[in-house]
Order: C-alpha cells, then sequence, then structure tokens
C-alpha cells in the first residue's frame, strides 16, 4: 500500500501542516524551557500553574481551576491536596453555596510564589527575548487569530 508524500498535497495544506509542526516545535521549546525554570522552585508544573492563578486571580472556586489551566478534576485535586500539604494553598467553603470549596494562598503561599513569579516572568521573557517587540505583538495577535478559527472538535 502506497501512502501519499506529504509533497503530494496541495500546497496550502503543506503549508497548514508546516504551521502545525513548527507551531508544536516552538510550544514545546517554550514548554520545556518553562519547565526547567519552574524546577528550580520545587514545584511541578501543576501545582505551579495553580499557585499562579490564584496570586493573579485570587481565591477561586476549585471547581473552575482546573478549566482555567487546563488539568482533570482527579489530578486538580491531587494538585489541590499537594499544596495543602505544603502549606501553601487552603480550602475554604463558600458561605452561600456548601457545594462550592474555594482555594486560596496561605500567607506562606502567597509569599512563595510572590517570591517566585517575578523570577519566573524574568526567565521566560529571556526565552522570547530573541524576537523583536513589534514581532511579539505581531505573533500574539496571529496566534489569537488562529485560537479564535479553530473550529470545534465533532
Amino acid at each position: 500500500m502506497t501512502r501519499p508524500r506529504t509533497d503530494a498535497f496541495d500546497p496550502e495544506i503543506q503549508q497548514s501542516l508546516k504551521l502545525f509542526v513548527v507551531l508544536s516545535r516552538a510550544s514545546k521549546a517554550l514548554m520545556d524551557y518553562a519547565q526547567q525554570d519552574m524546577k528550580h522552585y520545587e514545584l511541578n508544573p501543576s501545582e505551579f500553574a495553580v499557585m499562579e492563578l490564584l496570586y493573579h486571580k485570587g481565591a477561586t472556586p476549585i471547581q473552575q481551576i482546573g478549566g482555567k489551566i487546563l488539568l482533570a478534576s482527579g489530578t486538580m485535586t491531587y494538585v489541590i491536596d499537594k499544596l495543602v500539604k505544603k502549606g501553601f494553598l487552603q480550602r475554604r467553603p463558600c458561605e452561600k453555596d456548601r457545594r462550592v470549596i474555594y482555594a486560596e494562598l496561605t500567607p506562606e503561599g502567597e509569599a512563595v510564589i510572590g517570591d517566585i513569579f517575578p523570577r519566573h516572568a524574568k526567565a521566560l521573557h529571556e526565552a522570547v527575548n530573541g524576537m523583536p517587540t513589534e514581532d511579539k505583538e505581531q505573533l500574539i495577535g496571529l496566534l489569537k487569530k488562529l485560537g479564535q478559527s479553530v473550529p470545534s472538535p465533532k
């Protein structure tokens, strides 16, 4: 059985495939860089993401955190439990709805992420600083457009 080679596809399809590969490789390189930086702080990427979200957004219902940082609910419970054990997070029941539990940073967690995040932000800046500001602005706009143009899965 003969498989079609990618150069046998229409040029627009070839271009789309190339875009996907280049974007995937760039994303992986940036994520690898970010995760290496996170290791310096003895937090895994999921723990870091939860703490960063709470640092910027404040107390958040646990049920909403997973969707905001793309974690499954089972994983979310595990991550929250680990951060509670480390003393960085606490659970707080909602006063108006007993079904809702908030996750919020403890004073220790606030101090830790408050110290870590500026250094992490600087590391990420260094990772992308090879591009001029205008190119970054253009890329941000183009990636937003790309994300909005992707059809919903069927």
